[in-house]
């Protein structure tokens, strides 16, 4: 049974910041969807409501970080990249500030629809000089990612997942490393975010079928380590499969790609995500099967790329978390 932890980004955002004058908590007027709430009521003098006026935030955050301070600005994530780019981009990345942008909601973890989905942001900055991107998959990811982006010597760009988070692994992030859940030679299967969990699901039901499956999960996406993603690629048979919680145009399925392009590796590459789509509203559960980012969809691409049928059902696979979403506080998620 998967051990599920409560807002383990509010206790731990308040561990890590507490006490520590040089850091601020921004937020742009989302303080409890982001979690942080309970920080500003207990420690207001290190926190700072800019408002819903985000391209105003990021001057602001980068001027605090010009004066020495480490700002982390809390908002969902399309609300950091896509209305404010023109500012994270000069007042940000290109002086190389020590800002954290914590970007909550990401992919198609919120039923708001596109307005709030935030499916491209990986693209956008793994092409942003000296940005860092770091992804979170497990409670103890989410617990660990204020500690790892602070580690940086620069603008730090970080998918944090909120409210009731399930604990994946019992380490935590070591940022430019990757994590190797499973040791096979048949398919290697790279994940990142909420999709880590899908492929955990379906390995048991696969092992069945007799593929061995190798299976790293990314949580950092820049700077990426092209040589220990190569020695895993020579060490399987049949090539690979990505699945992410974002486009697959700019993801992590580009970034391993790209990689295999560089290097002239030959085997093949399936890769699963959004198809140059938007998402509309809905559960998690169902938009994960309507847009083939679950543990299903990662069998048939399995299928596809080995060109076998393994005759795998939903029922083959390891039972899925039922999570309430919603609540008559927030009906629609937000």
């Amino acid at each position: 049974m998967v051990e599920m932890v409560s807002r383990p980004y509010a206790k731990a955002f308040e561990a890590f910041a507490a006490g520590n004058p040089d850091i601020l908590c921004l937020s742009a007027d989302l303080t409890s969807s982001c979690e942080v709430d309970g920080f500003r009521d207990r420690h207001p003098d290190q926190f700072l409501s800019l408002g819903m006026a985000e391209q105003n935030m990021m001057s602001f955050a980068g001027g605090l970080g010009l004066a020495g301070y480490r700002p982390f600005i809390h908002t969902f994530g399309v609300f950091m990249y896509r209305r404010p780019y023109d500012q994270l981009m000069a007042s940000i990345a290109y002086p190389r500030r020590k800002v954290r942008l914590m970007g909550f909601l990401p992919g198609i973890t919120t039923p708001g629809g596109m307005t709030h989905q935030s499916i491209e942001d990986i693209s956008v900055m793994r092409s942003i000089p000296n940005m860092t991107i770091l992804e979170t998959g497990d409670a103890t990811e989410v617990e660990s990612i204020c500690e790892a982006a602070d580690s940086i010597d620069g603008p730090v760009w970080c998918r944090v997942l909120r409210g009731s988070v399930p604990r994946l692994f019992d380490t935590p992030i070591k940022v430019g490393e990757m994590r190797e859940l499973s040791s096979g030679d048949d398919i290697l299967v790279v994940t990142s975010g909420i999709c880590t969990e899908e492929a955990m699901r379906a390995r048991s039901a696969l092992a069945k079928a007799g593929l061995s499956i190798r299976h790293l999960h990314l949580h950092t996406i820049k700077p990426f380590d092209s040589k220990a993603l190569l020695d895993h690629i020579g060490s399987v048979k049949h090539g690979v499969i990505t699945l992410e919680n974002h486009v697959t145009e700019g993801g992590i399925g580009s970034l391993v790609a790209e990689t295999m392009a560089d290097a002239g590796v030959g085997k093949r590459l399936i890769r699963l995500g959004l198809k140059d789509t938007y998402a509309h509203g809905g559960s998690r559960p169902y938009l994960m099967r309507y847009y083939g980012l679950d543990a299903l969809a990662l069998v048939r691409g399995i299928e596809d790329l080995t060109k076998q049928n393994f005759g795998i059902t939903e029922d083959d696979l390891d039972s899925a978390r039922v999570e309430d979403v919603h609540s008559l506080v927030k009906a629609e998620a937000l």
